[in-house]
């Protein structure tokens, strides 16, 4: 499947909605996980900001690559972050998927007092 490397540098990325797990099937309430790890995949959409232009974009995370509290409005950074265009049954469009998901928050790397 073609991927496309999305640049990040001169976007701003907030989270419009925290983290939560892909589900596969919508009826059975399956959980997707990665096909090489078999670790949980979560979606975290976010505000994308770039070029006087603010797009939703659902991104698909290994639960392992999420660091940080993403609530929303929280700034981050997308490592590896890819475009894979996708189509099915007559329906099209393009999926993101990135490598982590990083708060950029002040002291987002502290660990929470007890």
């Amino acid at each position: 499947m073609r991927q496309i490397p999305v640049d990040t540098s001169a976007a701003a990325v907030m989270v419009a909605q925290p983290p939560q797990p892909k589900i596969k099937d919508r009826r059975t309430g399956e959980v997707a996980t990665d096909a090489e790890t078999g670790g949980t995949l979560m979606t975290v959409s976010v505000m994308f900001a770039a070029n006087d232009t603010v797009e939703l974009l659902p991104v698909t995370v290994p639960e392992t690559g999420i660091s940080g509290d993403l609530t929303m409005g929280t700034p981050v950074a997308l490592t590896g972050l890819i475009a894979r265009p996708w189509e099915r049954d007559g329906r099209h469009g393009i999926a993101f998927r990135a490598v982590a998901v990083t708060s950029l928050a002040a002291g987002a790397t502290k660990p929470k007092a007890a």
